[in-house]
């Protein structure tokens, strides 16, 4: 009798499940854009936005490509204004010669469309599987056959290629070609739009570093310092740009043997006098990046070999300030500087290039790896582009003079030299840190 009633009561849940399944596929798998409520104000110009669609789609005639999507989240928020969070979604944004829709998923209902200041949305829904790729299809059939379709090689997952090459046909069919390393360098100069933001994002940097200084005394934990310099540049990105949303804004502090490492996260470990100490501040605007990073010391320097440690990565920095000019290449900049850390036999404790460039980046999406002070990039230095100046070297714990020792100023590139946007001081003069 028992097993009767539990064959019984397996035959009821198959048929339930069954009833659900045709339930789900009955509900719609994309809808169009969710207009609740009034578009926010753009981060930037219609102008603005419309000269980088122009580009695009110039590079895409030239190239042949009849469509191109954007699956990163930098390329997604360069061309729509939008920045998504995934949380295990896909987004995406296709663009086609004379449409572009994004696509977005329906937990986040208006807001894409709120947000967007190109295009249009696509919204699709969790009702059935796949209906991301559905959405993609629908846009891309829009503009009839396509033979090449424009793909981010380096965002794009093969599971995703898989995906896409079931919906919109196989390697006989569309040809996929790469169009992310085009698109970094045509992100790679900066409008005038953009240089503002940035020089905006600058400014807010140093107030987040002065809240690290007002705050950090002996027996206070590197969390503390790190919260209140995040809470005064969020404030401030309030209200400068009271239409953006806040999101990412953040500090590392680092003090003692948690200097060593340049992305080294925020500990809970208490400031103790004589610490070497890394103060990094990332106020976000509109998914745009800036930062400032300086060493500084807790109410004294230890040894002359902390001193004489510092005072080279200075010479280094400014040194570097010097070299940002146009016409000069990545790698000419940093063969120069190693020559200074050479010359005090300390190039092997050199742990990363001596910069990078600015944009629609983060610690987890967008950097334009065509634009970085190291050895092997080639790439020319223009007018308009926008690099830091951030040397480090780091010496081991059980050395004297121990640390990581670091400074970031932020350098736009003119006609004829260059830009320094950073304002906070550098250097021992400025930044023992006595209370």
């Amino acid at each position: 009798m028992q097993g009767i009633k539990a064959l019984l009561g397996m035959g009821l849940v198959h048929r339930l499940l069954h009833v659900n399944v045709a339930r789900m596929s009955s509900m719609p798998a994309l809808i169009p854009a969710i207009k609740n409520g009034e578009k926010v104000k753009p981060t930037f110009s219609k102008a603005e936005m419309d000269s980088r669609v122009s580009r695009l789609r110039t590079h895409m005639q030239e190239a042949g490509l009849e469509g191109a999507l954007f699956t990163s989240i930098h390329n997604v928020n360069y061309y729509s204004d939008f920045l998504y969070c995934a949380f295990g979604r896909p987004y995406g944004l296709v663009v086609t010669m004379d449409r572009i829709t994004l696509l977005s998923a329906n937990i986040d209902a208006g807001q894409p469309w709120r947000r967007i200041s190109v295009g249009e949305n696509l919204v699709y829904t969790d009702w059935q599987r796949d209906n991301f790729w559905r959405g993609v299809k629908q846009e891309i059939d829009v503009c009839g056959k396509v033979s090449k379709l424009g793909i981010e090689f380096d965002h794009l997952t093969m599971n995703g290629l898989a995906k896409l090459r079931q919906f919109i046909g196989g390697e006989s069919t569309v040809d996929v070609v790469d169009i992310g390393v085009s698109c970094m360098k045509m992100r790679m100069k900066k409008s005038d739009e953009e240089r503002a933001l940035i020089t905006e994002g600058a400014r807010i940097c140093d107030l987040g570093a002065r809240a690290v200084v007002e705050v950090c005394d002996a027996g206070v934990g590197e969390h503390e310092v790190a919260l209140r310099a995040t809470e005064v540049m969020v404030r401030e990105v309030a209200k400068s740009y009271p239409h953006a949303e806040l999101m990412n804004t953040w500090t590392w502090f680092q003090s003692g043997i948690n200097t060593d490492g340049a992305h080294n996260p925020v500990t809970s470990r208490r400031v103790q006098k004589g610490d070497i100490l890394n103060l990094n501040c990332f106020p976000m605007i509109a998914g745009y990046y800036t930062a400032v990073e300086r060493t500084l010391f807790m109410d004294h320097i230890p040894s002359d070999r902390h001193l004489e440690l510092w005072e080279v990565n200075c010479k280094v920095h400014r040194r570097g300030i010097e070299l940002i000019r146009p016409g000069a290449r990545c790698c000419d900049i940093a063969n120069e500087l190693n020559e200074i850390y050479r010359e005090h036999n300390l190039l092997q404790y050199r742990t990363f290039g001596y910069g990078h460039s600015f944009g629609v980046l983060c610690h987890y999406y967008g950097r334009e790896a065509g634009l970085e002070l190291r050895e092997d990039i080639e790439t020319v230095l223009e007018p308009d582009m926008v690099v830091s100046m951030e040397p480090m070297i780091t010496i081991p714990e059980g050395m004297e003079g121990a640390g990581g020792y670091r400074e970031h100023d932020i350098l736009i590139v003119t006609e004829d030299g260059n830009k320094n946007i950073t304002g906070f001081p550098f250097g021992p003069e400025h930044n023992v840190i006595t209370k």
